[in-house]
């Protein structure tokens, strides 16, 4: 017996959306915008939209024979910290390295912790208050430093001519960084944006600028004041880029060499 015709095989074409697919049966012709409980939905050029099953050759895609199939799930991005780097899932914290950063007081810590927090627990890295850059150079001396024993310093308001930028001059340490912004405060490098503010106030010579700025707001007392900024932040697009490139040239100079880059905690 001969053999018949060969069947000719129907090509598989992904139903990307915008895809132009024609319903052969019914002659409806549109592009592929969603899919629904495993049908795919079609919308033509007056915007009317149809439903139709995924049925082995059935559509007409530039005139032939296709049949439609759901395209392959894009691959997923890896998650980001608020920092914006990698998030290490199932992270474990790594033991602290003997290097530390410091900032100036409980709010500068708290907003490091808010958005670099997970970068800091994979490097091993723990941010310490300084209260005050008055107290730097008797607190380095106490320290200790020396290879794998650095310190990052965040100073506020490191300006030339500033009571901040004269105190850290004098300080000639290899293993010591210190960085700043030009803010008077850390909650000024917070975009106003982000705490439903149109601009941070400006406060009168001789009166304490976080008392200034609660009262031009309405904030109340301090306290209250920083909780407001603090669930300002979500993430690194909140803060100035003065803040970031500080922050972030203290953590590389901090987890740079060393003997707690020679032997990684398991």
């Amino acid at each position: 017996m001969p053999a018949g015709p060969k069947r000719r095989k129907v090509p598989e074409v992904a139903a990307e959306p915008g895809l132009v697919a024609e319903d052969p049966a019914s002659g409806f012709c549109g592009a592929v915008v969603r899919f629904e409980h495993g049908r795919v939905v079609l919308e033509d050029r007056h915007g009317r939209e149809r439903l139709f099953p995924l049925r082995p050759a059935g559509f007409l895609v530039d005139g032939k024979p296709v049949t439609l199939v759901r395209p392959a799930a894009a691959p997923a991005k890896p998650a980001r910290s608020a920092s914006g780097s990698v998030r290490v899932e199932g992270l474990k914290a790594r033991t602290a390295r003997d290097s530390r950063i410091w900032v100036e007081g409980l709010h500068d810590a708290e907003l490091v912790e808010r958005v670099w927090g997970h970068d800091l627990r994979v490097e091993g890295v723990v941010v310490e208050p300084l209260d005050g850059v008055d107290v730097l150079a008797d607190r380095i001396a106490e320290f200790g430093t020396g290879p794998g024993r650095r310190l990052g310093v965040l100073v506020d308001h490191l300006v030339p001519g500033s009571k901040e930028s004269r105190l850290v001059e004098g300080i000639r340490d290899e293993h010591v960084l210190v960085t700043g912004h030009p803010y008077v405060d850390v909650w000024q490098a917070v975009k106003p944006a982000s705490v439903g503010i149109a601009a941070w106030p400006v406060v009168p010579r001789g009166v304490p600028w976080k008392d200034g700025v609660c009262a031009a707001l309405g904030w109340g007392e301090p306290a209250a004041g920083w909780r407001r900024v603090l669930a300002g932040v979500r993430g690194f697009r909140d803060l100035e880029t003065p803040l970031l490139g500080a922050v972030e040239r203290l953590i590389d100079f901090v987890t740079a060499g060393g003997p707690d880059d020679e032997q990684p905690d398991e």
